[in-house]
């Protein structure tokens, strides 16, 4: 078994020497076994932490290097106008607390936004009474990574509660 051990910072000039294809749901997880696109078998034995984003590089005990690709994977995409309409849509939608993925693409020479995320009635039907369209469709899913994932930190939560009422905290994403 090819054991994963480390992330590499994206490099265009890198040549993998071999591919590993991904739903998002197991690209969020630092300890897996896999197999190649190739057949081989793999381990991920990575800090916990930051997804794997389609492109990522990691490398082998053995100083191979694997590239991540996104599966092709069910997902909804609603459709609204850009602008406030895609800004509210996006804010309502992340206040749920899901990993979503957003973009405009030019629709019959109309612009158009959209928030993807994985098939959700609930989700779905709240994007639709804020006058979104839903497709589904089969894509790769690679949301948004989040601004404390860019800003270069987790989003742990490590600070003081010496404050005087109660509350609990959940701080998971």
């Amino acid at each position: 078994m090819l054991k994963l051990i480390e992330r590499l910072e994206a490099q265009s000039d890198i040549m993998p020497d071999d591919t590993l294809t991904l739903p998002f749901e197991l690209r969020i997880r630092g300890r897996l076994k896999a197999q190649s696109d190739s057949g081989r078998e793999l381990g991920l034995f990575l800090d916990r932490g930051p997804v794997l984003r389609d492109g990522s590089l990691l490398r082998a005990e053995s100083g191979e290097i694997v590239r991540i690709n996104s599966a092709v994977e069910p997902v909804a995409t609603a459709w609204t106008a850009p602008g406030l309409p895609l800004a509210r849509l996006a804010y309502h939608l992340g206040n749920r607390h899901v990993q979503l993925a957003l973009g405009e693409n030019e629709v019959n020479g109309e612009r158009r936004g959209w928030v993807r995320f994985p098939p959700d009635h609930v989700l779905e039907e709240l994007a639709e009474l804020l006058g979104a369209r839903i497709e589904h469709h089969e894509e790769p899913f690679d949301p948004e990574p989040g601004a404390y994932t860019q800003l270069g930190h987790s989003h742990a939560h490590d600070h003081g509660h010496a404050h005087d009422h109660p509350h609990e905290h959940d701080h998971a994403h």
